[in-house]
């Protein structure tokens, strides 16, 4: 989300003087709109905008794929799901006995930036999965449909169905969610619609609550491929506030040193751990047909921010099963386990920020008795700077064993 944030802000930083520089402004408005039509006419004509596994793969050898900022294969149990919407990239793996755990990105990133935080949970017993969202990595995206809540669901209903083992089925005790950024509010707009799919959710820095006004700008009076434009140009400029947070502080006050800032930016995943977040972001740019489409379609629709409807519902649920007696198996089941949300923050981060989230979030989830509030050191990246504590918490949240 932060690089959300700037990307926003950036495009309004060259824009916010029309007033003074109309006619220059006015040239330029319809000269990128112009040249950006065209580009994109050719490619929105068709109703899926393919991944690099149809426009890049097949061009380069093994030693060129096994070079890639983001290779296929950077995580186990890797595998392709076609849909009428497009092809998804899926990953699955862990004990095929264990608590089944789906894990959701953000905005700017592919599925490998969770990739440690999977692994940790798999090394407590889970079962673990992750998707690259429309228009990241190599998933596909729609060309003609707005990244919303909808389409989002639809792309899990699809993963999730996928797998040879059931995710859905009541035998199977359904399946827990973490959401990161873009992901937590896609993950509990979910878990509002589907009481008995999901038995646990887990929010790290999520959206979904973000105030309107940290995004700054309405998006709607500017052509959309101005403003891809300028995404494209900050995003090229994307860099990580890398820190050293040493334990996560799951000590409900957030107290302890918010950690120091070092130059080295975190590996996109434990299996590369020499490949940057900017390497993989700037690898999207140059070789995703969708990212830009859909990084700004998000921008748009995506549940990023107003989603107290949602989170509403969610709240309404885990009152009444709080409320139940434990003999009454029908409220039981349309709530959580232990009857509350895990929500974990960075000590750090300016956009999705302890002072504005913790009264909303409990507000909107109906009270402090529904929601497990906790402070990690670090930024906005805590899930991926440390994975490790992010997981002790999660697993401690879980009652698993180390």
């Amino acid at each position: 989300m932060s690089v959300f944030h700037a990307s926003i802000n950036v495009i309004f930083r060259n824009l916010h003087t029309w007033q003074v520089r109309l006619p220059l402004f006015v040239s330029v408005v319809a000269g990128l709109a112009i040249t950006f039509k065209a580009r994109q006419k050719s490619t929105l004509n068709t109703s899926t905008i393919p991944s690099p596994r149809t426009t890049l793969l097949p061009r380069l050898s093994p030693s060129e794929i096994a070079a890639l900022p983001y290779r296929p294969d950077m995580l186990p149990g890797g595998r392709w799901v076609d849909s009428p919407y497009g092809i998804i990239k899926v990953y699955e793996w862990g004990s095929e006995h264990g608590k089944k755990v789906l894990l959701l990105h953000g905005i700017s990133n592919p599925s490998p930036v969770l990739g440690g935080l999977a692994s940790g949970l798999v090394g407590r017993g889970c079962r673990v999965m992750l998707i690259d969202l429309w228009g990241r990595g190599y998933s596909d995206s729609p060309a003609d449909l707005v990244h919303d809540t909808r389409l989002y669901t639809t792309e899990i209903l699809l993963a999730i169905t996928s797998s040879n083992l059931s995710w859905t089925g009541a035998a199977s005790g359904g399946f827990s969610i973490i959401g990161y950024s873009l992901g937590g509010g896609i993950a509990a707009s979910f878990t509002s619609y589907f009481p008995r799919l999901v038995s646990s959710l887990v929010l790290l820095a999520p959206c979904g609550l973000l105030k309107p006004e940290k995004v700054t700008y309405s998006t709607r009076f500017f052509p959309e491929s101005v403003l891809q434009y300028f995404a494209g140009r900050q995003l090229r400029n994307y860099k990580v506030s890398a820190v050293v947070p040493g334990d996560l502080d799951d000590q409900r006050d957030g107290t302890g040193d918010a950690g120091v800032a070092v130059s080295d930016v975190p590996g996109i995943s434990t299996s590369a751990p020499n490949v940057s977040i900017p390497d993989v972001v700037a690898w999207q740019l140059e070789h995703h047909q969708a990212f830009l489409h859909s990084f700004m379609s998000c921008v748009r629709h995506a549940p990023t921010t107003n989603q107290h409807s949602d989170w509403r519902r969610l709240g309404n649920r885990l009152t009444a099963q709080n409320a139940a007696s434990a003999a009454d198996p029908e409220i039981q089941r349309d709530g959580l386990e232990g009857g509350k949300v895990l929500v974990i923050v960075g000590q750090t981060d300016p956009i999705i920020t302890e002072e504005d989230l913790r009264p909303d979030a409990i507000e909107a989830l109906g009270g402090p008795q529904n929601v497990d509030f906790r402070i990690a050191r670090g930024g906005h990246e805590f899930p991926i700077n440390n994975p490790k504590s992010t997981v002790s918490s999660i697993a401690e949240f879980w009652g698993l064993n180390s």
